[in-house]
């Protein structure tokens, strides 16, 4: 059989002025063309390494209800509702501590009577709240979502139920941490509220009683178990392949 001919000779010619030099796209190669996305190529830092890790971790391994509950955040419009009436309960500064005692201090020295009440502020940290629950001086608790490690704030849902506490598990200890001027908070407690609040907090204590509370599939739903796509495309193929097999078996015996 004859050799096929080329369907351009021109084109089986190279110009020895432009050789061809093909691009290569691979790690310290060309440079890609733009619109590209390099996500996949990015050395990303190893706390988003982590991040991403345990969340992966998270969904693959079965994760008992203890620590499962905290996937169970609070709703965007629940919580715009809790963080507006939060906002009016804000802890003093330090400066504005500080100028409250010293107007006090010379009230007192003026013969006086110094408004010694402190203003009705939220309660923050682990060891004051915990007490305030045990004391059931506590009207409503949150809790982040998102602390770590988990262990910090695991039993405090456990101790809320027992104590009759309503509490509720928000998003994130960045925004707790806002509402009482620090970087993060884990729990923060409400203890009191204003006359025209309390209809407010009465509403959100029986929100949290119904959905965190008294909620049985919380304490008893694990979590996790999910599988990867390919492991899930295996499964699947597994699967259409046994069908065929059965289908097969039937098609025999008929």
């Amino acid at each position: 059989m004859a050799p096929k001919k080329s369907s351009s000779t021109a084109s089986s010619k190279s110009n020895p002025l432009f050789p061809s030099r093909p691009k290569n796209f691979n790690i310290g190669g060309n440079i890609r063309p733009l619109g590209r996305d390099l996500s996949r190529f990015v050395r990303w830092p190893k706390y988003i390494r982590l991040q991403r890790q345990r969340a992966v971790l998270y969904k693959r391994l079965k994760v008992p209800p203890a620590v499962n509950q905290f996937t169970q955040a609070l709703g965007k419009n629940e919580a715009m509702t809790v963080f507006k009436l939060l906002n009016n309960y804000r802890p003093e500064t330090a400066a504005a501590k500080k100028q409250r005692i010293k107007e006090a201090a010379a009230a007192e020295a003026s013969g006086h009577l110094p408004d010694s009440d402190a203003p009705t502020v939220l309660k923050y940290g682990l060891k004051h709240v915990t007490k305030l629950i045990e004391e059931k001086k506590a009207e409503l608790v949150l809790i982040a979502c998102d602390v770590d490690p988990i262990e910090l704030v695991v039993w405090i849902p456990a101790l809320c139920r027992k104590m009759d506490v309503p509490f509720m598990i928000v998003k994130d200890k960045a925004r707790l941490g806002a509402l009482v001027h620090q970087k993060t908070c884990a729990v923060v407690a409400v203890t009191a509220v204003d006359v025209a609040d309390a209809s407010t907090l009465d509403l959100l204590k029986n929100l949290a009683m119904e959905k965190y509370n008294k909620n049985k599939d919380m304490i008893r739903k694990w979590g996790g178990g999910i599988v990867g796509l390919k492991t899930q495309a295996k499964l699947d193929k597994r699967a259409k392949a046994a069908a065929q097999e059965e289908a097969k078996k039937a098609a025999s015996k008929i």
